[in-house]
């Protein structure tokens, strides 16, 4: 029997719903139609998805949408003379008309109808239609999240405080199975500056219960402080840069802000385009690696040159940091990652081949993934007051998050495995201890306490595109139109399988 890898019932629901209840169920992030054509289309696994009662809206466009993609195989029920029937039809697709005698078994059907109550067998009692104030952001997050979506995208003409905007940006997670206090830290998470004030602290008594806390978010749109715009990579930063965060964007742009509260900071003076990922040296000088492979180094404006006056003079030798520029300039990857040591620190590059190397205090390289390294993160952890050990983890398009220490060989099964690419990771010793957050591809941010094991997860909406932790604990999570900090309540309660 053929595999059937989404089912969404269309009678009565709006395109997004139907959009959002498809990407969940196909383990991808989208907002809107074309992208989730985009998503489904470089992933050439047959893809089989069932859509009842698709009989007016929107849903010929989805179809002939999704049908356009070759591994894609739609089934698709409609009533003969529907307008989405007669735009199928003309469009080309196979029809199965069940109303003909030789696809209907008519003796078990009425068996069937003979053991089901009258308004079952007859098809159904027409649900109530439910009353949902828009503008109470208590009221939205107890409610029927399917029912919100669709009222909301009915009415463009009205924003309901900013409740809307923030629905709309975030609804594919909001509409996932989840209690309303984690529907109300998802709203705020996605809350814009210009939303009435009322909403936020109503949301915040709401969401008292989630396991995460919401420290701050800036969204497009914001004005204090602005939005700093779209990111494709992020990192904190550390040295000079400590208590900021690096900001890369589409334009190239590297930004600096307060880790505080995102106000601005600074930024480079330099564009790289293209920025796959950022790492900050020990002084300041700013690593970053572009999608072709290739890695750019500038020094932090703020930090004077090494050896300046009379010490240059006297010492031209080259710097640790020169050292650790020789040593990969010739390299190119696809993920990048450093830490600082009791020498000249660890550079850590991922690359297409699946592979993991270091550069720097030990240099050594392994083979850890099927397929592309998608990201990379190592820190630290002092053993006594002069060693200390590297552990590096790697994330890829296979789905693993693995762990290597150089010198050692690695863990023999993945730290964690999901069905899904490893699209960001950040690594610390934060106050609690050595820590671990991945941003996985469909969308979900997972918090990991690598010493018990215990972890968080949660799932902004927006496909994630980077994520960073410090030393406090607080994970930042970068996305096209929002950056938001969140921290992991104190409280753990029991410690999750790392495995699903």
């Amino acid at each position: 029997m053929r595999t059937v890898h989404a089912v969404t019932p269309a009678a009565g629901r709006g395109l997004r719903s139907i959009v959002w209840s498809l990407a969940g169920q196909l383990g991808v992030t989208a907002r809107d139609l074309a992208e989730l054509v985009a998503r489904l289309e470089p992933d050439q696994r047959r893809t089989v998805i069932v859509l009842p009662d698709l009989h007016e809206g929107d849903g010929a466009a989805l179809v002939l949408a999704l049908v356009r993609l070759p591994h894609v195989r739609l089934i698709v029920e409609s009533r003969s003379g529907s307008p989405v029937y007669q735009r199928l039809t003309s469009g080309g697709c196979a029809e199965l008309d069940l109303d003909l005698d030789q696809w209907r078994d008519k003796e078990r059907f009425a068996q069937w109808q003979a053991t089901r109550p009258r308004s079952e067998a007859s098809g159904g009692l027409p649900s109530a239609h439910v009353v949902v104030d828009l503008s109470d952001p208590v009221a939205v997050c107890t409610a029927d999240p399917w029912q919100v979506t669709d009222a909301y995208e009915e009415d463009d003409e009205r924003d309901y405080g900013g409740l809307r905007a923030a629905w709309l940006r975030a609804g594919q997670s909001l509409c996932g199975e989840q209690s309303p206090a984690s529907r109300a830290l998802v709203l705020l998470s996605v809350l814009g500056d210009g939303a009435d004030p009322r909403l936020r602290p109503a949301l915040v008594e709401l969401a008292a219960e989630a396991d995460w806390g919401v420290e701050w978010s800036r969204v497009r749109g914001d004005v204090v402080p602005p939005w700093p715009g779209a990111i494709t990579a992020l990192a904190a930063g550390s040295g000079s840069l400590s208590g900021c965060l690096l900001l890369a964007g589409p334009d190239g742009i590297v930004k600096t802000v307060h880790a505080a509260d995102a106000s601005a900071h600074g930024r480079l003076p330099y564009r790289a385009r293209d920025v796959a990922d950022v790492a900050v040296l020990s002084d300041g000088t700013v690593l970053l690696l572009d999608t072709s492979g290739r890695i750019h180094a500038e020094a932090d404006w703020s930090v004077p040159a090494a050896g300046s006056g009379l010490v240059g003079l006297l010492d031209d030798s080259p710097t640790g940091t020169q050292r650790l520029l020789a040593a990969i300039r010739s390299h190119t990857g696809t993920a990048l990652a450093f830490e600082a040591g009791t020498g000249l620190g660890c550079v850590v590059l991922g690359d297409a081949a699946g592979g993991v190397r270091t550069f720097g205090d030990v240099a050594e390289a392994v083979v850890l993934h099927e397929g592309p390294v998608t990201s990379v993160a190592t820190i630290s952890i002092p053993i006594d007051d002069e060693a200390a050990v590297a552990l590096v983890y790697s994330g890829g398009v296979d789905g693993t998050v693995r762990v290597w220490s150089p010198g050692h060989s690695p863990m023999p099964v993945p730290l964690v495995q999901r069905s899904c690419p490893v699209v960001s990771l950040d690594a610390a010793v934060t106050r609690d201890g050595p820590s671990l957050v991945a941003a996985w591809g469909d969308g979900a941010v997972q918090y990991i306490r690598v010493d018990t094991g215990e972890q968080r997860m949660f799932r902004p909406g927006p496909p994630v595109r980077a994520v960073a932790l410090d030393f406090a604990g607080h994970v930042f999570i970068g996305m096209d139109e929002a950056l938001a900090c969140l921290v992991p309540q104190q409280s753990f309660g029991g410690g999750d399988p790392l495995v699903s």
